[in-house]
Formats: C-alpha cells, structure tokens, sequence
C-alpha cells in the first residue's frame, strides 16, 4: 500500500508542477532535496494521466471554478491569503543578500497551491463507512526552495509537497501564513500595522546546507500588474489571473551554512498571483524579469513564448519609478535581446545574458546570471536565478539586482 501511495504521490505532482509552472506567469544545479508528505489523492490521478500539456490549456478548465473575466478590487491584508474558490495560486519571493562577511546569496522561496476539485464538489467523501479521513483534503501545495551561494558558486534546491491536511500545508488570510511542513511564510505579529498590510513578515525555509529566518519589511507600495491587477495571459476564455507585486522588502536575519550562523541583509521582491486559468494553445513558456534598481525603481516583465520561438503580444509588465508611481507595460514597450547561451548538463539551452531596454522611461540596461548554472532540478526543471543589471536610465548610469526565470527550455532528460 505504502508503495503503491508513493507512486500515485509522484505522478500528480509531476502533473501539478507542469501546471503550476506553465499555468500562468507571475510564475538546479547541485544536488536538489524532494520530500513527499504521504497520502496524496487518488482523485486527482486523471491529472497524471494523458496529454499533460492538454490539461494546462485555458480550455481544459474543470468546471466549478471561479475564473478572472474583471479587474476587482483588491483588499489587504485579505488578499496576502489563500482564494480556494480558483484553481491554483502562489506566493513567490526572490531575494539578494549580503552576509556581514560581505558574501553575496541569492535565493528563491515558492509556495503553490493547488485545487484538486472545486469546492462545490470537495464535500462529502470519506474513507471508510465510519467517517471522514483525517487525510481527506481538496488542496495540494508544493514549495521549492533555493540558495545561490555566490562566492562558493554553489546552488542548492529542496522541493516539497504535501496535502492541506493533518497540520501538513495551507495558508490563512489573517493573521497571513502559508507553511508547507517548517517551510513558512507570514506576517511576523498581529499589531496594527501588519493588519493593515505595512508591517512586517517572517520567512523561514531551508535544505540540508542551508536554512534562512528573515524578517520581511515592505519598502515600495503594492503594485497591481496588468489592467489593475488582471493580467491576461491569452485570448482564450479564462486565461487571465489576477496579480500583484510589492517590488521591494527590506530583509534581515539569519543564514545558516553547514550549521555556520551568517547575519544576513538585502532585498527581497514578492509576486502574488491567483486565477484558474492556463497558457493558450500556442504558447510554450516564458522568460520573467524581476528588475530592482540602486535609485528605488523597479521593472517586472514577462515575455511569453509561442511554440515557433517568437513572443506572444500578451506579454505584458509594470515599471515602478523611484517615486513611487507605475505605469502599465505592453509587449511592445519593452525590447529583450539574449547575449548568450548556457546548455544544461541535464538538457535544454536556456538564453544566459540580456539586454533589456525600455524606451518610454529611458532604461537600457544588461542582465548578467551570476551563477551560470541556477537550475531547479525540480519535479519539472527551470532556470531562476540571481543576476547583476547594470546600464543607464534616463541616461544617467544605473545599477541594480534582478532575478529571472525561464520557463519552457528544458528537454527530456
């Protein structure tokens, strides 16, 4: 029976992270950490079944679902939690830190959940003629983990999963928390100010190398994404989701290395985004870009890629000026030509250096990996990592840190 749950665990969580992964766009190198929590759903085995790319089509939605057709108004600290009504959401956070030592670390800390049925079909099921199983659960989640350790060129990954039941998983509203066994992210106390949504959040998360406690702090407002936080990801009915980012959070804490403490400091981006919906017909990934300049300026973007190699129009992001205001960015607002080329040992070419120009605010600017090698070995493997931007805005010269994500490169293995 054990073996028999394991295998059943393992071919939907295949299935899921393709869908987390290639769903919608906000969403290793060394040896990388999976832990299963048991008891995932024979429900959901139809998901690891058949065309799995077929199942992240927009048009393959179940229904019973809630689906983004509007802007709506957005409420916080209540949308910082979970939206069980859609199929799927995450709570994404990409950092850059500096250690007192003056060693530089990037990492990357995700949770996705995910809705095996809709709710109005989640009721009723038990396990036996006399009641309902503890481990009986709708929701799945899965984290991943990552720490680019720059100065050692090291790059460690752990992924998880577990149901939202028996104390495994989940995510609450306020006070926010969304945990996946120790792995956690939320706000730090229940005062006032982090009930309004300014005060601050703790991060804890770690693999067998390497464990961090940051407290989180936001430095830039919120910043709503596409047409007032609706971000359309195709033409196709239902292929939208609603997205936020708060561009910059101060960070301090704690770094264990090898069992060594490292008080550590930076800056962290968080993407928040929920829907039911999925990639169009003809798109195959992405390439996202999460920009954090030296003068408090910000750019997200995220160019989606059809089959053929070219760009779809529904590429989209934000640019957020050092005083604070934003402005909507189309497809064409934003030019990206790839500089090099780096090719996985485990398979696939990925694009290795950028220049990213964005002439309605007079940016140009090149994006360089700092690690060559940031591939999350994962379930399904992508590349996010931490980078150096450098160039000029407004023709002044201009530094900064970026992380990006490239999805939709990796080849079987």
């Amino acid at each position: 029976m054990r073996s028999e749950a394991v295998s059943t665990t393992m071919a939907t969580i295949g299935a899921l992270v393709l869908l987390v992964l290639l769903g919608a766009c906000s969403r290793g190198a060394s040896p990388s950490t999976a832990q299963v929590a048991s008891g995932a759903s024979e429900d959901s085995q139809h998901l690891a079944d058949g065309n799995r790319l077929a199942a992240l089509r927009a048009d393959s939605l179940p229904a019973g679902f809630a689906t983004v057709t509007e802007p709506r108004k957005f409420e916080f600290p209540r949308d910082h939690g979970p939206h069980p009504e859609f199929r799927h959401e995450w709570w994404y956070v990409t950092g850059h830190l500096d250690a007192a030592t003056g060693e530089p670390f990037g990492f990357e800390l995700t949770f996705f959940r995910f809705a095996l049925k809709p709710p109005s079909a989640s009721g009723g099921a038990t396990s036996s003629p006399g009641g309902r199983s503890a481990w009986r659960s709708s929701q799945l989640y899965m984290a991943h983990f990552a720490v680019s350790d720059i100065s050692r060129g090291d790059f460690r990954v752990a992924e998880r999963f577990a149901r939202d039941a028996l104390g495994l998983a989940g995510a609450q509203a306020e006070p926010f928390n969304v945990s996946l066994d120790d792995w956690s992210l939320g706000t730090a106390n229940s005062d006032a100010a982090t009930s309004a949504g300014t005060g601050s959040w703790r991060l804890v998360a770690g693999e067998q190398s390497y464990t961090l406690d940051l407290t989180l702090t936001p430095a830039s407002p919120i910043m709503l994404n596409g047409d007032a936080g609706l971000s359309r990801k195709s033409d196709a009915a239902g292929a939208a989701s609603y997205y936020y980012s708060i561009p910059r959070m101060s960070a301090h804490g704690k770094l264990m290395r090898d069992g060594k403490p490292l008080d550590v400091s930076g800056t962290v981006w968080l993407d928040r985004e929920w829907g039911s919906g999925a990639l169009g017909a003809e798109q195959q990934g992405w390439d996202w870009f999460a920009l954090q300049m030296d003068d408090g300026s910000a750019l997200m973007f995220y160019a989606l890629r059809k089959r053929d190699g070219s760009r779809d129009p529904h590429s989209a992001g934000t640019w957020l000026a050092a005083d604070g205001s934003t402005r909507s960015l189309s497809s064409d607002d934003v030019l990206i030509e790839s500089k090099g080329e780096w090719t996985s040992p485990r398979g696939g070419r990925y694009p290795a250096r950028w220049q990213v120009r964005v002439p309605s605010v007079q940016l140009d600017v090149d994006i360089q990996p700092r690690l060559a090698d940031q591939e999350l070995n994962t379930s399904t493997r992508y590349w996010e990592g931490a980078s150096t931007v450098a160039g000029t805005l407004g023709g002044k010269d201009i530094r900064g840190k970026a992380y990006v994500e490239l999805v939709g490169y990796a080849t079987a293995r």
